[in-house]
């Protein structure tokens, strides 16, 4: 890689601020659920204070929209860091400010200090409403290292900006670095056949990813919501699901220019609502889905039909659930195709946090050859072959 590295930096004594990724998910009484995300960045937060430096560690939780929400506060991140480093691990009063300064100048080599969720201030997504608030997180430290890759794809303050107030001083984590060569390395020159498998809910967040993916992959597999506007392309009945109208001619140009690339469900589990106790029924494609039923997950035969491709490939990217897999009835095609995917000897790419939580749910985690912690900054490096958050990071060239 020709960026800057976490060990090419002089940490000995210094104040390094690391943007992580800690944006994990939490359950009803606000305890951690998943921790991959924490877990994987380690290796850089032990370098720094193996090294004697003093840590400052940034990141977002959630989706708090520029406004303080308790609930999304990342006092559960600072309680499950001080346990597994076995160091108290300081919670800032805010991510900037002066009372922030004061817990910064107060930390000693071997010290942490995790800031307060960053997206608690609009400045974080919004750089250029306030520049200040990069300044600010600059001024907290002597170098700059991004572990965050599933945030590389944003170019917001802490990731982006913050990276001009440190020249020849701005790095790459472990992780970082981890995961731009596994992914350069296995997708841009995979073993064949490649496939992908697409979930989740929309086409629009994807479409740019999607056309790349033809250009690459030897089979698509859809599934999640998207799958339904595909099926509406084609003039089936697609009841109640979700559905993007606008995105329809897009989806028949696609399937029109690569019909023997992409492979669609067969059938699907239904529901008159999104619940556990709604009533539900399996129908075929062939048979449409009913209106006031909507689409919740795969059914049975496309899980049978997803294997029956799958086994063929020596490569395989997979990014977002094939159905709601928060409730355990519309969990059964991803967790089934999880399974499989645990059983054959291709490489196995996972990329997207619910994907992520889905893989441990089936308790094939190990067994996965590569867990990426982006769900977007995976497709978008898949897309363009990097991010604004590596590109904006110091060159080796530049090493002071």
């Amino acid at each position: 890689m020709t960026k800057l590295f976490i060990e090419d930096l002089d940490i000995k004594g210094k104040k390094v601020l690391l943007r992580a990724d800690f944006n994990v998910p939490l359950d009803g009484d606000g305890n951690i659920s998943d921790s991959t995300r924490i877990e994987a960045t380690l290796p850089s937060i032990q370098y720094v204070l193996d090294q004697g430096g003093s840590l400052i560690l940034m990141s977002h939780l959630g989706r708090p929209h520029g406004e303080p929400h308790p609930e999304l506060s990342l006092a559960p991140v600072a309680t499950f860091l001080s346990a597994v480093l076995n160091r108290p691990v300081k919670l800032g009063v805010n991510s900037v400010g002066e009372r922030v300064r004061e817990q910064v100048e107060a930390l000693q080599p071997g010290d942490v200090l995790l800031l307060e969720n960053l997206r608690f201030h609009r400045a974080e997504e919004h750089p250029e409403e306030d520049p200040h608030f990069a300044k600010e997180l600059a001024s907290f430290g002597d170098s700059y290292i991004d572990d965050a890759f599933g945030c590389a794809h944003r170019k917001h303050s802490s990731i982006y900006t913050i990276t001009q107030y440190f020249p020849g001083r701005a790095a790459a984590g472990y992780l970082l670095e981890k995961e731009i060569r596994f992914l350069g390395e296995t997708l841009t020159h995979p073993k064949r056949p490649f496939f992908a498998i697409m979930g989740g809910a929309k086409i629009s967040t994807k479409i740019g990813v999607l056309k790349a993916l033809l250009q690459k992959v030897d089979k698509l597999l859809i599934g999640g919501g998207m799958a339904y506007t595909f099926l509406k392309a084609q003039g089936l009945p697609i009841g109640d699901s979700l559905v993007e109208e606008d995105l329809a001619p897009l989806a028949e140009e696609l399937l029109k220019n690569h019909s023997s690339q992409i492979v669609l469900p067969l059938d699907f589990l239904t529901a008159t609502a999104c619940s556990e106790e709604a009533p539900s029924k399996l129908v075929t494609q062939n048979q449409g889905i009913p209106a006031g039923y909507q689409g919740l997950d795969i059914g049975p035969q496309t899980v049978e039909l997803f294997k029956k491709t799958l086994i063929e490939a020596q490569t395989i990217l997979w990014n977002g659930p094939l159905g709601v897999y928060e409730f355990d009835r519309f969990a059964q095609g991803t967790l089934s195709i999880a399974k499989f995917l645990a059983t054959l000897k291709a490489t196995t790419v996972i990329g997207g946090g619910d994907l992520i939580a889905a893989v441990h749910r089936a308790g094939v985690a190990d067994k996965i050859t590569h867990i990426s912690t982006g769900g977007g900054a995976t497709l978008e490096y898949l897309e363009y072959g990097t991010l604004p958050g590596i590109e904006a990071l110091s060159e080796k060239i530049h090493v002071q």
